[in-house]
């Protein structure tokens, strides 16, 4: 393993739907992939999904694996993007839902930005844990027992989470280094 390339043979899946913010998908793509990770984009139907940037629409990007057809045990860490149309439309999908509660079940790494957390509060994963996100979002997390941060970036056990695109930089060396770590602890043990 090259010490520039800490994530080759790692896969990564990232969940989208419709309306993610597609900053906060291609960048950590982009720095999943120079570090040497494989990624795979699930989305709760096939073909293309829209990204967007803020209100304005952006690229499609082709799906590959619907999130029903997509086994957790086939990836070593996954990536939520943000967008609030995305999110709000994927903490309503059940498939969605069992994904992520799987990787924090199988204690895998998770990077969750922006509105992303929203799935995270309706799989009923967020009490007593500790997370930031876009600021609008903070009562819901408070409410469903989470302790919200306003923080570039905050760490919790196998979760790495940030609030808007302005935090992409601190968020990517964070998210690599979080599959990092991981990866490191299985090869420990």
């Amino acid at each position: 393993m090259e010490q520039n390339q800490p994530l080759i043979g790692m896969r990564v899946a990232i969940l989208v739907s419709d309306g993610f913010e597609q900053i906060e998908m291609t960048s950590p793509r982009e720095a999943l992939h120079e570090a040497g990770a494989q990624t795979t984009l699930i989305a709760p139907k096939t073909g293309q999904v829209q990204g967007m940037n803020h209100d304005e629409k952006g690229e499609m990007f082709s799906v590959d694996i619907t999130c029903d057809r997509a086994r957790p045990e086939d990836f070593d860490a996954l990536l939520l993007p943000g967008g609030a149309l995305n999110a709000d439309s994927l903490r309503m999908d059940e498939h969605a839902r069992s994904f992520v509660r799987s990787f924090d079940q199988a204690g895998k790494p998770m990077a969750v930005i922006c509105h992303a957390p929203w799935l995270l509060v309706s799989a009923g994963l967020v009490r007593n844990r500790s997370l930031t996100s876009y600021y609008t979002i903070q009562d819901d997390i408070r409410n469903a027992g989470g302790n919200w941060q306003d923080a570039e970036v905050v760490r919790d056990g196998s979760w790495v989470t940030s609030r808007s695109p302005r935090d992409l930089p601190a968020f990517n060396r964070a998210t690599v280094d979080l599959i990092a770590q991981q990866r490191q602890g299985r090869r420990a043990a």
